[in-house]
């Protein structure tokens, strides 16, 4: 006789199953998305190619972190070890070392060149350096015409609510000067067109001024009686001035900046005078940028002139505003879409 098995379904395994078929399903564990860390340039391996830059121990500090930090972000993105030193030797030119900047005092970069053929010398405004084999340099090329026009433009928009009376303090009989007194004005004329006076200015003797004005020191002028002539300005009303620097006296500028006129120049004196607006100085640091490129390439014997850049100023006296407009109107001079007027 065969036996059928029967699965009897009792209530209580009814009400069991209809409650477990009717519960909320259980939620799934997330998913963990996954993390991108961020992308990290490696770090130079000790076998990776050395840049050395040599600085010397008395350079101002903030020149010295501007030099050092911009040849060690060069380095890292090239995937260089970097150093700097204060002097530099032939026995320390191994042959790992690829690219070597030089400031002055010159460290003795033609010999250096000449034991270490297969490194890459930068000589920065080094005198007496000629460019030539794997010996590049950075020239501060002299251009009284582009330095005179700039700060024109940025005397005349300094002073515009004082009606642009801007002048000048140039060297008597130089050539040069009168080229940056010429620029000077072609300068403020950039700035203001043909700059209209609301009001007539006249010097103590009653003579008609006109801007830009121009004080002459006369060659036969001891070094002393510079201030005397710094004083002519507030005779001739001037509210701001360029003093060109073969003849820019910390006592000529203390005198200028004594009398209430804002001063401006290429150099940064020291001590700072009262007034001082800014310096126009070559911007060495990006000349560095520049050269990098050819000189991690092996390509030497090439000369960088460096481009112009605004240091040292005064916040009070150019402002954010006016700083935005100066930037620009600097880098379309350096990028030669401003004609200077004087036919060069």
């Amino acid at each position: 006789m065969r036996i059928k098995s029967l699965f009897i379904l009792t209530p209580v395994l009814v009400l069991s199953m209809l409650l477990g078929g009717c519960g909320s399903k259980e939620t799934p564990a997330p998913t963990e998305t996954p993390t991108l860390a961020p992308t990290v340039a490696p770090t130079a391996t000790p076998s990776a190619p050395l840049a050395i830059l040599v600085v010397p121990a008395d350079m101002d500090q903030a020149q010295s972190n501007l030099y050092q930090s911009t040849m060690y972000e060069l380095a890292q993105a090239a995937g260089y070890r970097f150093q700097a030193r204060n002097n530099l030797a032939a026995a320390d030119l191994d042959p790992s070392v690829k690219i070597v900047v030089a400031f002055p005092p010159d460290p003795g970069v033609a010999a250096l060149a000449a034991a270490a053929p297969q490194t890459q010398f930068l000589a920065v405004e080094l005198p007496g350096v000629p460019a030539g084999g794997n010996v590049s340099v950075v020239a501060n090329a002299s251009r009284p015409d582009m330095v005179g026009f700039f700060l024109g433009y940025v005397s005349a928009l300094v002073t515009a609510e004082e009606d642009s009376r801007v002048g000048m303090i140039v060297p008597q009989g130089d050539p040069n000067a009168q080229t940056a007194f010429a620029a000077f004005k072609n300068g403020m004329t950039f700035y203001c067109g043909s700059c209209p006076k609301m009001y007539f200015y006249f010097d103590i003797y009653g003579n008609t001024l006109e801007y830009p004005q121009i004080v002459e020191i006369p060659a036969s002028a001891g070094v002393n009686e510079y201030p005397a002539y710094g004083r002519l300005l507030k005779e001739k009303k001037v509210a701001m001035a360029y003093v060109y620097p073969s003849i820019a006296t910390p006592d000529l500028l203390s005198a200028i900046g004594s009398e209430g006129v804002i001063s401006i120049g290429d150099m940064t004196p020291n001590p700072r005078p009262l007034y001082w607006a800014a310096s126009l100085q070559p911007d060495l640091a990006q000349a560095i940028r520049l050269a990098w490129a050819e000189l991690s390439a092996g390509r030497g014997g090439q000369t960088f002139t460096a481009p112009f850049a605004l240091t040292d100023m005064d916040p009070n006296i150019i402002t954010p505003g006016k700083l935005q407009l100066i930037n620009q109107t600097l880098a379309d001079l350096l990028a030669g879409r401003i004609n200077i007027g004087l036919g060069q």
